[in-house]
């Protein structure tokens, strides 16, 4: 970038996985970025990883904790004074039939991954529409196509890609774009710690590309949607699932198992 003054992302649920793949696109391009997690000292670790002390700022929260979201947009407000990209990319997930899904995991489920972009994204606004910029939000394939054990996560992710389109419609004026990423099976720590070769097998015979999405690929996505090539997109939901959408094959099941971002 030749800019005198580097752009900023925030990018949540930044400790691991696609989060913290965005976070290093974003930084090769020469942004600035504060990375959110819930982890405190994962994220911690991989910001020290990182090795970029003076382009990155650690910031510890639970994004559905609305005063903990302001205080961390004030502090990247002190650090580095503007914000260009927000990624909604935090997230949590239990795998379990409905009638197993217990009230206090759907309410967790939702606080997290719709309620949490939803207070992300009204404490940064104010920042971002002093520049313009984008926000990404991390939805799933999952909130486009039924399937079991998925009846707390599938219903989240439906609401946030819906969300996606009501703050492109209303944060236009601002300068602001509002796109979704719906990422399908991706190699994540979680997809290679509770994906059983049977269900990896299933899956692999779903997706028209044979293989599961990287996460570095994921970020591609996310940082084309946030960079200027993208300035005429807003409202979309784009599908980065190796064709598995495309396909309409059922998801495997992936009974019980839990997910934090």
């Amino acid at each position: 970038m030749t800019s005198s003054q580097p752009k900023v992302a925030l990018v949540t649920g930044a400790a691991r996985g696609i989060g913290l793949a965005a976070a290093k696109r974003f930084l090769a391009d020469g942004w600035r970025v504060a990375l959110l997690d819930i982890e405190g000292a994962l994220l911690e670790s991989a910001v020290a990883a990182l090795k970029q002390p003076d382009d990155t700022l650690a910031l510890t929260c639970d994004v559905s904790d609305a005063a903990g979201v302001a205080k961390a947009v004030a502090a990247i407000t002190s650090r580095f004074g503007r914000l260009d990209a927000l990624v909604n990319n935090a997230g949590t997930a239990v795998f379990a039939p409905v009638l197993e899904t217990s009230d206090a995991d759907w309410t967790r489920i939702m606080a997290v991954n719709l309620t949490g972009p939803f207070l992300c994204t009204k404490a940064a606004a104010p920042l971002m529409r002093e520049h313009g910029g984008a926000i990404v939000n991390i939805t799933s394939i999952s909130a486009v196509r039924a399937s079991t054990l998925r009846s707390a996560y599938g219903t989240s992710k439906a609401g946030l890609a819906h969300l996606t389109k009501q703050l492109a419609v209303e944060l236009a004026s601002l300068g602001i774009r509002v796109n979704g990423v719906a990422p399908g099976p991706v190699e994540t720590a979680m997809a290679k710690a509770v994906h059983t070769p049977e269900i990896r097998a299933d899956y692999h015979d779903a997706i028209p590309l044979n293989r599961y999405g990287l996460e570095e690929e994921l970020a591609e996505a996310i940082f084309f949607l946030c960079s200027d090539r993208a300035s005429y997109i807003t409202g979309q939901i784009l599908a980065v699932d190796g064709g598995f959408d495309a396909a309409g094959i059922g998801l495997p099941t992936l009974r019980g198992q839990r997910r934090n971002g």
